[in-house]
């Protein structure tokens, strides 16, 4: 039965387009055509969550938001009639603004093929006590509870459905949805206590059978789905879901908007196997041969995990083996087999044994063979010096043969360990000293330069002080001095040093592919472009992106919906509305945006902090106490850091906004996105460290991967992000490269071509050559200084200085290195 419903159009307006409509096929012959379909696809339920006088005003009046239909319920104060109507806002046949950006079934922005139901559904919200600029500031903070519906509400619903699903024969059951179903990290309506079972018992919708469910039920019971195969079958049913196989934020809100429609009394969030077997069910009713494969698949990959996976040996050093390999591994070229090579120094190097059983071996090392026992004791750890036969650079090692026949033997050799610096050092750097003395003595705050060469630290000084000025840029009278583990905000030393190695890390690990779009780790990274993007070209500053945003101001150049104090709704808006200054791949930007996101996809693979991952697998192991982020928070003192501007953020008074700081820093990340919109743990900036362990960190590299007997990555790895980029070879990935004197300002005029580093903007540059094995970290509190504005431009008088511009101290060192080797 046909039912007319009010709309806010004029009888004579209708009667003109219907009689305008007829007119015009009156002039045509018709010839139907059996090839078409129906535009409408889908019929899409909300909730107002105003009452209905506010639904009106949303609705209709102009710069609002539309549906279809309205449907009030009873008991609204503000609903005018004693009976029930629906209202019809907008024609079927025009487009509805209710869906936005969503995606059902393969199909984006819905509003072209849908209808929308808005239903008023009025919730109780309780407010916490926050004050109103709070609220402003960190978003909503409130706790609202949704009625049960109106029941005669829901018969209207049921009726308007079953006449628009007449009209329009292309609306699968399955395509009668949500507002959730079709953006679930957006929406949560119409909500769990919709009752869509009733809607189904009407013949709107679709549901699942009971029996069937209990089938998959107690499969999944004994053998759940890998989350992969669980996003690949909501994809099959209809939910936009990436596979990605981690079971982050977006498909945590795909199931609970699943489990909303489908299993309201079980919300959340949580993909246990009554949800896997509710999915299921339904695709067996209604998609029968996209459940084919999935089933297929997961009949596969049950099949393989009979055993649990056991974690892999960790390895320690840059050998460690067990010989003779294993058959497997064995070349069929006699002369490769049961051989290594492995970096030492000369008169350096160690070798360590333990036998599996009683047994006799023959071993060499660069053709020597070593005095070892006879037998060696099974069991038994046997360690050995090499300092008689290693050299410097890559050294041979080989097993010529063991015996008894059969036996095993496992060899470790560690890596080189800095040894510490030699007063009798054979390089003069007598001219550094002057230079960076000389410049401390006009004023410039402090310095701490180490020198690594050969695996030995050959300088290791500190000069000036670690706080030299008070806010108003006069001398302390009672300045800190500058120590030689004195800790520094190494500013954008950090995308190295922590992100970009964080990153090497996961390479290592297979669990990252820098060649794969970003939306592979973040799903929600999509549209406008985003899908083109590779984390590769987010490492080498080749995405597009404008240098940086200004998350912290509320005046800044993107508009008040980018600020952002919260770090959570800092990630999202650069995953999904950050837009991009060119298209990717036309030319490098340096840009903080670029490790902003990089440090979020480190966070989304590990499910770890950025600080607590680096912290925990890169630092730690290493034996590093002194790389952290934070590092008020975590114990440290102020007085044993190096202060930075002299007056928070402002450089001196120029610069304001909300909340900035106006004191000088001195333990706290001076970056201002870092500090203010990523609670101070980020991918571009917030790390602090020591020159010591940053050595340590660097002679890892130069080591090839690993330190001691800690194996952090394979010299590939490490060749894949130092490489140049085909079209601006000083862009590595997340490291800048010396390229041939490029960046003589950075690294001088005599770094090789393989020479790569970073630098910081409070003052802070490293330098990594392993074409001569060694490495060079100057730290200084260049912007512990007073400042002048010239011409609109705020100049830091530290930077005045050759100290604080790095380029003379690089030409300086490796001068001092050069003359001596020749």
């Amino acid at each position: 039965m046909m039912r007319t419903f009010l709309k806010p159009l004029s009888v004579a307006a209708i009667a003109l387009v219907s009689l305008n409509s007829c007119s015009l096929l009156d002039d045509y012959e018709q010839m139907p055509s059996a090839n078409y379909d129906h535009r409408i696809k889908f019929l899409v339920m909300h909730y107002t969550a105003i009452d209905y006088a506010q639904s009106v005003e949303a609705l209709v009046e102009p710069k609002g938001l539309s549906s279809h239909y309205l449907v009030p319920e009873r008991g609204d104060p503000s609903y005018p009639h004693d009976e029930l109507q629906v209202y019809q806002l907008v024609d079927e046949r025009e487009r509805a603004w209710h869906a936005g950006a969503s995606h059902w079934q393969g199909r984006n922005d819905l509003n072209d093929q849908s209808i929308g139901i808005e239903i008023v559904n009025v919730p109780q919200c309780e407010w916490d006590n926050q004050s109103q600029a709070s609220r402003a500031e960190h978003g909503e903070n409130r706790l609202c509870v949704f009625p049960d519906y109106d029941p005669q509400q829901i018969e209207k619903v049921i009726a308007l459905a079953q006449d628009i699903l007449a009209r329009h024969p292309d609306i699968h059951p399955t395509a009668v949805v949500g507002h959730s179903d079709i953006t679930p990290t957006r929406k949560n309506d119409p909500g769990p206590r919709f009752p869509w079972y009733q809607l189904y018992q009407h013949g709107v919708g679709a549901w699942y059978e009971q029996e069937t469910l209990a089938r998959y039920w107690k499969q999944f019971n004994q053998q759940p789905l890998n989350t992969g195969l669980l996003q690949a079958a909501f994809g099959a049913y209809g939910y936009g879901l990436v596979e990605t196989g981690r079971y982050d934020e977006v498909t945590a809100s795909t199931v609970a908007a699943f489990q909303m429609h489908f299993l309201p009394w079980n919300v959340t969030g949580k993909a246990d196997s009554q949800t896997t077997a509710a999915l299921f069910a339904l695709l067996e009713k209604y998609f029968p041969k996209k459940l084919k494969p999935l089933w297929q698949r997961y009949e596969t990959e049950s099949s393989v995990v009979a055993e649990p996976a056991q974690q892999p040996k960790p390895v320690r050093g840059q050998v460690d083996a067990r010989f003779p390999e294993p058959e497997a591994q064995r070349s069929t070229r006699e002369w490769v087999n049961d051989k290594a090579v492995f970096k030492s120094y000369q008169g350096r190097g160690e070798l360590v044994l333990v036998a599996e059983q009683d047994l006799e071996a023959t071993l060499q090392v660069n053709g020597q063979e070593l005095s070892l026992a006879r037998p060696l004791q099974a069991g038994k750890q046997y360690s050995y010096s090499l300092q008689r036969r290693t050299q410097d650079g890559l050294n041979t090692f080989e097993v010529v043969d063991i015996a008894p026949a059969g036996a095993k033997l496992n060899v470790q050799i560690p890596y080189p360990q800095l040894q510490p610096m030699d007063t009798a050092s054979a390089y003069d750097f007598s001219k550094v000293d002057e230079l960076i003395e000389a410049d401390v003595a006009e004023g410039f705050p402090g310095a701490v330069l180490l020198v690594i060469k050969d695996g030995e630290i050959v300088k290791h000084s500190a000069y000036g002080f670690a706080r030299r000025y008070d806010e108003q840029g006069q001398l302390l009278a009672n300045p800190t001095p500058m120590q030689p583990d004195t800790l520094f905000d190494v500013a954008s030393n950090t995308k190295s040093f922590a992100t970009a190695l964080a990153m090497m890390h996961l390479v290592q690990q297979n669990q990252l592919d820098v060649t794969k779009p970003i939306y592979y780790y973040l799903p929600e990274y999509r549209g406008n472009g985003r899908e083109a993007r590779t984390v590769e070209d987010l490492l080498n500053h080749h995405s597009g992106y404008a240098p940086q945003v200004h998350f912290f101001d509320p005046e800044n150049k993107l508009g008040e919906g980018f600020y952002s104090l919260q770090k959570e709704k800092t990630q999202r808006l650069m995953a999904t509305k950050v837009p991009f200054d060119v298209g990717s791949g036309v030319r490098a930007t340096y840009s903080d945006t670029n490790f902003m996101l990089l440090g979020t996809i480190i966070e989304r693979i590990t499910g770890m902090p950025l600080d607590q991952y680096v912290e925990q697998n890169i630092y730690r192991p290493l034996g590093l106490q002194d790389s952290l982020f934070a590092p008020l928070r975590k114990g440290r003192h102020s007085s044993d850091i190096a202060a930075t501007e002299l007056q928070g953020n402002t450089r001196g008074g120029v610069v304001d906004f909300p909340g900035v700081r106006t004191y000088t820093l001195q333990g706290e990340v001076h970056d201002e996105k870092a500090f203010y919109a990523m609670n101070e743990v980020a991918g571009h900036a917030g790390l602090f460290s020591t020159a010591p362990d940053l050595a340590v960190l660097i002679q890892t590299l130069l080591n090839g991967g690993g330190y001691g007997q800690v194996k952090l990555f394979d010299r590939s790895v490490i060749d894949a992000f130092t490489k140049p980029h085909q079209r601006d070879r000083t862009f590595g990935l997340g490291w800048r490269r010396a390229a041939d004197g490029q960046l003589r300002w950075h690294f001088g005029p005599y770094a090789s071509a393989q020479a790569f580093g970073h630098t910081g903007w409070t003052g802070t540059a490293t330098v990594v050559d392993p074409a001569l094995d060694l490495g060079i970290v100057l730290l200084t509190n260049a912007r512990h200084s007073p400042t002048k504005e010239t011409d609109g431009a705020v100049e830091f008088f530290g930077k005045s200085f050759e100290t604080g511009n790095y380029g003379s101290i690089m030409t300086a060192v490796y001068e001092a290195i050069l003359e001596a080797d020749n």
